[in-house]
């Protein structure tokens, strides 16, 4: 059974219950990490960051537009009905996420793009010279570089968010049934990113800067995972079995150890001796937290796909 089918609502294409592959968790997670970088790119716009030759105003956006883009194909690779994707932008379906989620990416794409001619890279200059005039127009305003940058930051909180509400609107699966799960993404994606410029920047006030930022979207992350847990395990019997697929089920495994020990705990240790001088700034600790940011996707959709009220139907 495939995880997308064609509904007549509106001529939209809506998600309904399907079996997902790994299509979704990496299209989740590239949102998340996207949504992430705009919004701390878009920081940095606003404190004047671009004014150096520091890699999150040079290079940073750039990236931002094709990872999207990746993202953006993974979910095209999982549609069954590929030759009809256009019809989600022929209406706007205000109760449908998925509704939501395609004219948030048609919005991030102009502001990433936006985002690049704050500062364009000197190996880029008078490749494409009306780039280069809208560059030098953007410049001569600081009111439009703070736009962007308030802008970037707007639409990379709507779309970290939206990657959780896509699946926390299936109430059918009680696992992804959770008013935090914007939350989570959303917080996971911010810490994804931080430490995806913390992994790559040579600039080494932006280098300390992240680590810190990660330290505190790594602790916040621990907290709203909690939250996470304890509404489930608070909730109806069949949430609460849906709860145990992560905590003490097939699933437990590669929570406990991939996402909250070595893709939470050991890197938050790590860049909290980093930041205090204890010990030198390595690729260890980001990569890890990316990792664990990406493994806690496959964690969510799979465990959540196993979970449905039939099995709590099957026990009685």
């Amino acid at each position: 059974m495939h995880e997308l089918t064609t509904t007549r609502h509106n001529d939209l294409v809506d998600p309904v219950l399907h079996i997902w592959g790994w299509e979704i968790p990496v299209y989740l997670f590239i949102g998340g990490l996207v949504a992430g970088i705009m919004i701390i790119s878009g920081y940095f716009a606003l404190k004047g960051q671009y004014k150096k030759n520091v890699f999150s105003s040079f290079y940073l956006p750039h990236i931002s537009l094709i990872l999207l883009s990746l993202g953006m194909f993974s979910l095209f690779l999982d549609l069954e009905h590929k030759l009809y994707v256009w019809r989600l932008y022929t209406t706007f379906e205000i109760a449908s996420p998925m509704s939501w989620g395609a004219w948030i990416l048609i919005l991030v794409y102009p502001a990433l793009w936006l985002n690049t001619l704050i500062r364009i890279p000197d190996r880029f200059k008078n490749v494409i010279p009306i780039f280069d005039r809208l560059s030098n127009r953007i410049n001569q305003h600081p009111f439009l570089i703070k736009s962007i940058g308030t802008l970037n930051m707007l639409l990379g909180t709507l779309l970290g968010m939206y990657t959780g509400v896509l699946l926390s609107s299936i109430g059918a699966r009680p696992l992804w049934n959770s008013a935090m799960l914007w939350m989570l993404f959303l917080v996971s994606g911010l810490s994804s990113a931080a430490a995806f410029v913390h992994l790559i920047t040579s600039d080494r006030y932006e280098r300390q800067l992240l680590a810190k930022a990660d330290n505190a979207f790594l602790t916040l992350e621990l907290f709203v995972i909690g939250g996470f847990i304890s509404g489930l395990l608070t909730s109806t019997a069949v949430h609460i079995e849906a709860a145990h697929l992560i905590l003490t089920g097939p699933f437990a495994a590669s929570f406990w150890v991939f996402v909250i020990t070595a893709g939470i705990i050991i890197p938050l240790v790590i860049q909290l001796l980093a930041v205090n001088n204890k010990v030198k700034h390595t690729p260890v600790a980001p990569i890890m937290v990316i990792s664990g940011g990406l493994i806690l996707r496959f964690v969510i959709v799979y465990a959540g796909q196993f979970s449905h009220y039939g099995h709590q139907a099957l026990s009685k």
